[in-house]
């Protein structure tokens, strides 16, 4: 891997990473099109993860030193948000170490991968009418971060484990299922983000722990050079769809994931591109 394609996936991983695309499906596809298929190149998938990461600590400090002070019982406010995000992040850790192998078995291949770009398309295009129709008409109020219960943490959760799936997208499932809850698109976005601490942090450890072989293979400085660019572009990606998410919903999204479905699909089933 040569320094020009380590920053070109920093830049994919870190846009896709909080987006609702997918980071698995343009991972695919920008590795395939490079010809980046090898076990370091893989590793170093799961290392650039940590830019991105960074991104969401950097952007949303005060929040974390909340929780921090939450913790040491110096902000209520804070504890209650740590404890949701725990409550959150809990079926993703049960149910990610016991499904790990099986996933990547069966899950792991050209169909289920497009089926679920697909049909996440399909589920943002209905989910931004349904919560105007549901919420905005006064059925139901709206709620905000700091207001989430345990339950309402618990049911993200349990969506965000659908994203074990290839190619669902773990901030789809967790801005959806915020939405579901009665968090405005904006603010599900941010606890998608912050859940992502806990829930991209344990998995890049646990996935960097299967693959300790082939790191001592990865090129040091390409790494660090997709760590800064991951870091980089997700900062901005962040930003800019909290912004967008404040005046317009997840339609966009929908369509584009379904477009990438096809572009996917035939790169898959015509053989230039490979999982």
């Amino acid at each position: 891997m040569d320094i020009v394609q380590a920053i070109i996936l920093g830049i994919v991983e870190g846009i896709t990473e909080y987006l609702p695309i997918s980071s698995t499906g343009h991972l695919i596809l920008t590795q395939s099109l490079m010809g980046l298929q090898g076990e370091a190149d893989n590793a170093y998938a799961i290392v650039i993860q940590g830019g991105a990461i960074l991104a969401v600590l950097g952007l949303y400090r005060k929040r974390v030193a909340w929780m921090l002070r939450g913790l040491t019982g110096k902000n209520p406010v804070g504890l209650k948000m740590a404890l949701n995000l725990f409550v959150a992040f809990l079926p993703a850790a049960i149910f990610g170490v016991m499904l790990d192998d099986m996933i990547e078995a069966f899950l792991f291949k050209p169909v289920p991968v497009i089926a679920a770009l697909a049909l996440g398309g399909v589920l943002m295009l209905f989910v931004s009418p349904w919560q105007k129709k549901t919420y905005e008409s006064g059925e139901r109020s709206y709620t905000d971060i700091e207001s989430l219960s345990w339950k309402q943490a618990l049911i993200i959760g349990f969506l965000q484990c659908i994203a074990m799936w290839p190619g669902t997208s773990r901030s789809m499932m967790t801005i959806v299922g915020g939405m579901a809850v009665g968090l405005r698109p904006k603010h599900a976005a941010e606890f998608s983000f912050l859940l992502g601490l806990p829930t991209l942090g344990g998995a890049t450890v646990y996935k960097l722990f299967k693959s300790s072989e082939a790191l001592q293979t990865m090129d040091t400085t390409a790494a660090i050079i997709g760590l800064i660019s991951a870091f980089i572009a997700a900062a901005l990606a962040i930003q800019w769809l909290v912004s967008y998410l404040t005046k317009h919903g997840l339609t966009l999204f929908g369509w584009y994931r379904l477009g990438l479905a096809a572009v996917v699909g035939y790169g898959l089933f015509s053989g230039m591109i490979t999982l």
